[in-house]
């Protein structure tokens, strides 16, 4: 058994918080890259051009890259041989983001009641996803999501006669429907299988995975890259002004489910996916 404490979590995750909103991974520089490559429309250039110079200067001004700084989604894959010391998990994260917050000045987003409102003042508390898995170590991956994407996202209860068909329309309609509101070009995270609330967290857990990776079943990699081709057929293009540039990746994730549900959820984020990782 392997001992953590907790305080060493909440050290890990103010400085994810920090990072994540100031430093976009490079496969999501590379994705936005190309696509400025592939681009022949003057405006579309144009937007991808000032995309690309927002995050230099974050990244060399260590600046939030988007004034929504997200509300922090800290998902754990914990060792089954760990054993965590000194104090609250939870109480743990969510002092870590309290310290990122403050100390990186990012925008606190968060209300303690969804209806009657009222922020919280410190971007707590943290939405927070745990899975045990074999081994003493644990991975800590920070994503702060805005809700401008968040707001455009779906979910929806398939009966199987549905078919492969059914969610391919569904997900086209779901970039559709969203427009331009999501800060195009977005990444779309797809979810297939399990129960209501597992389909919608693996579409959040596909837009962990880096864009230059693809699912390892072949039949879904080949369906992330029809998707994607026909999401950039729409025109919505970056920003909304239209192109060629709709989304610069799409990953979807599956899990077995009910003989009589194949429930599909799309997570849209908008092209500032962000997302930092460590191992303690």
């Amino acid at each position: 058994m392997r001992e953590i404490e907790v305080s060493r979590l909440t050290e890990i995750i103010e400085k994810l918080c920090i990072e994540a909103n100031e430093h976009l991974p490079e496969d999501v520089k590379d994705a936005i890259k190309t696509c400025r490559a592939c681009e022949d429309g003057e405006i579309a250039k144009g937007v991808l051009d000032n995309i690309i110079e927002n995050f230099d200067i974050a990244d060399s001004e260590n600046v939030p890259i988007c004034q929504d700084t997200g509300m922090a989604c800290v998902f754990l894959e914990i060792g089954q041989d760990v054993h965590f010391t000194g104090g609250d998990l939870n109480d743990a994260i969510n002092e870590g983001v309290r310290r990122g917050y403050d100390k990186g000045y990012l925008r606190k987003s968060v209300v303690r009641d969804p209806v009657r409102r009222g922020n919280t003042g410190d971007n707590t508390p943290a939405m927070i996803y745990t899975e045990i898995v074999p081994g003493d170590q644990v991975k800590v991956t920070v994503g702060p999501k805005g809700f401008g994407s968040e707001n455009m996202s779906q979910i929806r209860m398939f009966k199987p006669s549905a078919g492969l068909q059914g969610i391919k329309d569904f997900i086209l309609e779901a970039v559709e429907t969203a427009g331009p509101n999501p800060c195009p070009p977005m990444v779309v995270g797809v979810g297939i299988g399990g129960t209501f609330d597992k389909c919608a967290l693996l579409a959040k857990k596909a837009l962990m995975r880096p864009l230059n990776t693809e699912n390892p079943d072949p039949y879904y990699a080949d369906l992330e890259k029809e998707m994607l081709e026909k999401i950039n057929k729409l025109g919505i293009g970056p920003q909304g002004f239209g192109g060629k540039t709709t989304a610069i990746g799409l990953n979807i994730e599956t899990m077995p489910t009910h003989i009589a549900g194949m429930p599909c959820a799309v997570n849209i984020n908008c092209h500032v996916t962000r997302h930092k990782t460590e191992v303690l």
